[in-house]
């Protein structure tokens, strides 16, 4: 072990602190990303919930079933309560231990490796405490400790404000779209040369393909291959894609592949009708319908469209006894507003430079959370 390398137990205390008095009214839970979130069911009996003190730490034991990743997050809010079957702890002196910088430690993929490793049990496996106490982590002096947090912070900063500018340039777009195609419509008495079409009418849908598992020597790095796990959020572009295809696979997919500004959408399940822009060419998996698009010029306003159909697909997927899918068949036959040809060639020189603008943003929230990677990586070394 290196000499900086201290155990975890030394810098830590369980605290356990129930909501006895009911005095603590918010109740969250931890999801596997590492913050804290509203919980799925809040527990009838919150008095046995555990308090989560500003300054705490919380996390929940089970790692079972939990996408081989623990759910450890810091308390940097108001005091809330936790799941009783949760431990909570917090730093015994912040002069030696910077909570922030135990936090980057958690958030490392080697710790969820680690935690999911040191799980015991026979049905569910549990991080316990003992094993939590015995985490090895470098303890460089507390001003260093601090540097490198800065260092942290100031990034995730930079990407929070890139998130709230994104936010505002769609809800821009938004209003344009209500005021041109929304507000003051009559769907009865439509202007002249709007008319109810169908999506198919924008271009050509394309369903995608996952290679078989018999063909390991598909999968590559010559192409993004997307999923519906890529759709996580509220971005207007698909995020790079966690796996990709090799020459092989597209020689095999070439009727699949989707071009650079395509729209694609989820077709599947509780995730359906979320919509996204190609932002390069790639192939999707058959829970994705995209529309290559025969008008660049339409593109926005189908997007948008599209975006404010989601309550639409998600009826679509309650109304559902058993896992719901859209085909291509029935995709391309919903019907949705076609205005004339000049208002959307309007909408699209108003609403591509706010587009463009996004997609600089999000490439950019790329290349920081690399960044963040790199420096945690980094902490190995100190």
């Amino acid at each position: 072990m290196r000499s900086n390398y201290k155990r975890l137990g030394e810098f830590i205390e369980e605290v356990e602190e129930r909501n006895r008095d009911l005095l603590v009214t918010l109740s969250q839970g931890i999801c596997n990303q590492k913050y804290f979130q509203n919980p799925r069911q809040v527990a009838v009996n919150s008095a046995a919930d555990k308090i989560v003190r500003k300054g705490w730490f919380a996390y929940n034991r089970a790692t079972t079933r939990n996408g081989d990743k623990i759910s450890i997050a810091y308390r940097d809010d108001v005091d809330c309560t936790v799941s009783a079957s949760y431990l909570t702890f917090r730093i015994k002196d912040e002069n030696k231990l910077n909570p922030y910088y135990l936090m980057m430690w958690f958030k490392r993929p080697e710790f969820d490796r680690y935690a999911r490793f040191k799980s015991h049990g026979s049905a569910h496996e549990y991080f316990e405490w003992d094993e939590m106490c015995n985490v090895l982590l470098p303890v460089p002096p507390i001003e260093e400790q601090r540097k490198i947090v800065a260092e942290y912070q100031a990034i995730e900063q930079r990407i929070e404000n890139n998130r709230r500018l994104i936010a505002t340039l769609e809800a821009t777009a938004q209003t344009i779209y209500r005021k041109m195609f929304v507000e003051d419509i009559d769907m009865e008495n439509l202007p002249e040369g709007w008319r109810i079409g169908t999506i198919g009418e924008f271009g050509m849908v394309v369903t995608g393909k996952t290679p078989s598992s018999n063909c390991p020597d598909d999968f590559g790095s010559a192409i993004d291959f997307i999923t519906p796990s890529e759709f996580s959020g509220e971005n207007l572009f698909c995020t790079k894609a966690k796996r990709g295809l090799s020459l092989d696979g597209i020689t095999k997919l070439q009727g699949k592949l989707i071009p650079k500004c395509s729209i694609a959408v989820t077709c599947i399940g509780s995730d359906m009708g979320k919509v996204r822009i190609c932002l390069k060419e790639c192939i999707s998996n058959q829970q994705i319908n995209s529309i290559i698009m025969s008008d660049k010029n339409e593109m926005p306003f189908l997007f948008f469209t599209l975006r404010n159909m989601k309550d639409y697909f998600q009826r679509l997927a309650l109304g559902s006894s058993t896992m719901p899918m859209l085909s291509k068949s029935e995709f391309e036959k919903i019907e949705v507003l076609l205005p004339s040809k000049m208002c959307m060639d309007t909408f699209a020189g108003q609403t591509f430079p706010i587009i463009k603008f996004v997609m600089r943003l999000e490439s950019e929230i790329h290349i920081l959370q690399q960044t963040q990677h790199i420096i945690l990586s980094r902490l190995i070394n100190l």
